[in-house]
């Protein structure tokens, strides 16, 4: 007879952004249709329910648009902070170029 088995505990992969921000459209289109089935129910005039679902929408498509640019912003991010820099700034070597101040070839140095 053997012991009790264990099982390898898992670690939960992170979710990744694409997949959180598309979860996120997802609901709020599903509260873009639920809303007013709602109000509807409960006796809320047909024009009031339009503009409800109207103004849920026009929230849901900003709150899409601002969610794509920062993931396309973020991604932008990481993209450049894995590329090497190669800026004026950036460059090893030698030479009188690497900061502070030189004194010319006969000047006292204080």
């Amino acid at each position: 007879m053997s012991g009790p088995r264990t099982v390898p505990e898992r670690r939960p992969s992170p979710p990744r952004a694409a997949d959180s921000a598309s979860d996120v459209v997802r609901w709020a289109a599903f509260s873009c249709v639920l809303v007013p089935v709602v109000l509807l129910w409960f006796g809320t005039s047909l024009a009031g329910t339009a503009g409800t679902a109207l103004g849920l929408a026009a929230v849901t498509a900003a709150c899409r648009i601002l969610l794509r640019r920062s993931e396309r912003g973020a991604a932008r991010l990481l993209t450049e902070e894995r590329a090497p820099h190669r800026g004026r700034r950036h460059r090893a070597g030698t030479g009188a170029h690497r900061g502070g101040r030189h004194a010319g070839g006969t000047a006292p140095v204080d």
